[in-house]
């Protein structure tokens, strides 16, 4: 049977976690955090041992490398047992170390997914501004480790763009604001092509909105295990984080009523048993309104991320720009905030409207500008939209046209990954 009648695997490997499925699917089948946990108790023994012979180590190293595990179990390996490091292969939504990312793939296929990689296509998810060296090591990887018959490595803001297939018109011009767990970008898209001069990006990403909640909740004395601090920061943003239209308000509707807007969470330490117990105030607000007042949280950066934006469309080409403005959609788990895409299309449109006054002001005379419309797009699955964008164009028949095959890598080398096609009949 050919692998071009089977499904292709689709795989979004993000700093925070790594979305994985098959082609034609409306969700992925596994939602996993990226992370690795090695057993170094083998490696340790061998290298303590001098007098160890060659076997011994060699039969230590295969040890170290069956005796690993990624997602959630490793998380649970290295609560439960100090003999597992935690490796996180993915920073800022670059490949850090191929090692490890050579393992979690492996994990990814053959444990989670359960499939033959020499049976399937396969559609991996870059970051923009990666690197074409990375692109050739994930190629060597696929082609020469797992023998895939064919690869296609994507860049995720323009599968996230294809994600609005079902929900909207098929447009391929839009402005994608990803926002994952360790990085923020923001990429305009034109037909299909990403204008790569006016990409930005910005150092405040989920991760930092919740060490921010944690923060906030240690300085306030809440008595939560130091072990257990991240982790209920995290739940924190996710279960009851919202966007705020006016700060100030906001602080003077938990002061007047706070039996209505204060949560309470209660755990279990993990050492003792214990149960324990917090409120959950301000952080509700505060924690998503780093995004658009980052100088609450950092003093290094304090561009609001309507500002950002702005700035992207303003740089790229004049002609794209209106319907760069009218097609702004979000991505990623940190954009999932309630009322976040509210809020920032009323930013956004207040720069714009103040820009076009000015400009009308400066001009004088009856002449007046025509209003620019700005949009931004929330759909419910713009948590995996980039995941999804990818199962919608895997499961068309022009994807396996544009894939590299194991024969043009084999003739060629690594470099023919450093180029990825658009799909041309998409459009």
């Amino acid at each position: 049977m050919d692998a071009t009648s089977r499904p292709a695997v689709v795989i979004d490997n993000g700093t925070g976690y790594t979305k994985m499925g098959f082609a034609g699917n409306v969700e992925p089948c596994f939602i996993i955090p990226t992370v690795v946990a090695v057993n170094e108790s083998f490696l340790n023994q061998s290298r303590v041992s001098s007098k160890g012979s060659w076997l011994a180590q060699h039969s230590a190293g295969v040890m170290a490398d069956l005796d690993f595990f990624i997602g959630d179990e490793a998380l649970s390996r290295s609560r439960t047992s100090s003999t597992y490091n935690l490796s996180y292969p993915i920073h800022h939504g670059q490949v850090e170390n191929w090692d490890t990312m050579e393992r979690f793939w492996q994990q990814c296929i053959f444990n989670y997914l359960r499939c033959d990689p020499e049976d399937h296509y396969f559609l991996l998810t870059e970051s923009p501004l990666t690197a074409p060296e990375n692109r050739e090591y994930t190629g060597e990887i696929m082609f020469e480790t797992f023998n895939v018959p064919g690869l296609y490595i994507a860049v995720q803001p323009v599968l996230a763009l294809a994600a609005g297939y079902t929900t909207s018109k098929c447009e391929m011009t839009g402005v994608v604001v990803d926002v994952g767990d360790g990085a923020t970008h923001v990429v305009p898209v034109a037909d299909g092509y990403v204008i790569g001069s006016s990409i930005k990006s910005i150092p405040i990403a989920g991760k930092d909105v919740t060490l921010f909640i944690q923060q906030l909740l240690r300085e306030r004395g809440e008595h939560i295990p130091p072990e257990d601090s991240l982790e209920v920061a995290r739940k924190i943003k996710e279960m009851y984080c919202y966007t705020c239209s006016d700060i100030v308000k906001e602080f003077g509707k938990h002061d007047r009523e706070p039996s209505k807007y204060i949560k309470h969470w209660t755990g279990i330490k993990a050492k003792t048993g214990a149960p324990y117990s917090c409120d959950i105030g301000y952080e509700r607000f505060l924690g998503p309104e780093v995004f658009f007042s980052p100088e609450i949280y950092s003093s290094d950066f304090i561009t609001p991320l309507p500002s950002v934006i702005d700035k992207c469309i303003q740089s790229s080409p004049i002609d794209t720009r209106r319907a760069l403005y009218k097609n702004i959609v979000l991505s990623g788990g940190s954009t999932m905030f309630k009322d976040f895409h509210r809020r920032l299309q009323r930013d956004i449109k207040k720069i714009v409207d103040a820009r076009v006054a000015a400009s009308d002001a400066r001009l004088g005379g009856d002449t007046k500008s025509q209003p620019i419309e700005v949009n931004v797009v929330s759909h419910p699955i713009q948590r995996f939209a980039v995941w999804f964008g990818g199962s919608v164009l895997a499961s068309t028949p022009e994807f396996y046209a544009a894939c590299h095959t194991k024969a043009e890598y084999e003739e060629y080398g690594a470099s023919v990954c450093r180029t990825n096609p658009v799909f041309k009949g998409m459009y």
